[in-house]
C-alpha cells in the first residue's frame, strides 16, 4: 500500500508551496466575492459560498496534483525540472486575476485585468478602467498608460 502512496507523497512535498499558496487565494478570492457580492446588492448564502470555496480547493488540489504527475512524467525525463511550477503559476495567474476583480469591484471600479500582458508590457498597460456614467449619460473606457 505504501508503495501505490510513494509517487502522492513525493508530489506532496515537492508542491506543498502550491498548497499553502492555494488555500491563501481561496480565502482572499472568498472574502472580495462576498464583499463584491455586497457591492451589487446580491444575497450571499452562506451554503453556496461554503460549496464553491470547497469546490475550488477540490479543484486546486487536482490542479496541483495534475501538475506534479506532468513533472515527473514529462518535466524529468526532458530534464525540465521547473515544468510543475511553470503550470501552476498559470492556474494561480487566473486566481490572481480573479481576486484583484472581485477586490475592485468590491470597491466600486470597474476594472477588466489581464494578467497575462503584465508579462510582456508595463503594468499600468494591463488594467483598464471603465469608468462610471458620467452626468451628460456618456460612458468612456480609460486605459491606464
Amino acid at each position: 500500500m505504501s508503495a501505490a502512496l510513494a509517487p502522492f507523497i513525493e508530489i506532496i512535498g515537492l508542491m506543498k508551496w502550491f498548497f499553502f499558496l492555494a488555500a491563501i487565494l481561496i480565502i482572499v478570492d472568498l472574502r472580495f466575492g462576498v464583499q463584491a457580492a455586497r457591492k451589487r446588492g446580491e444575497k450571499i448564502k452562506k451554503s453556496r459560498a461554503i460549496r464553491r470555496t470547497l469546490n475550488k480547493a477540490v479543484d486546486y488540489i487536482c490542479w496541483i496534483f495534475l501538475s506534479g504527475v506532468l513533472g515527473q512524467a514529462v518535466g524529468a525525463p526532458l530534464e525540465i525540472p521547473i515544468l510543475p511550477v511553470i503550470f501552476m503559476l498559470i492556474i494561480i495567474g487566473v486566481e490572481i486575476e480573479s481576486c484583484l476583480i472581485n477586490y475592485f469591484e468590491a470597491h466600486g471600479k470597474k476594472v477588466k485585468i489581464n494578467i497575462w500582458k503584465i508579462f510582456g508590457k508595463k503594468v499600468t498597460e494591463s488594467i483598464e478602467v471603465k469608468q462610471e456614467e458620467k452626468e451628460n449619460g456618456t460612458t468612456g473606457t480609460n486605459t491606464t498608460n
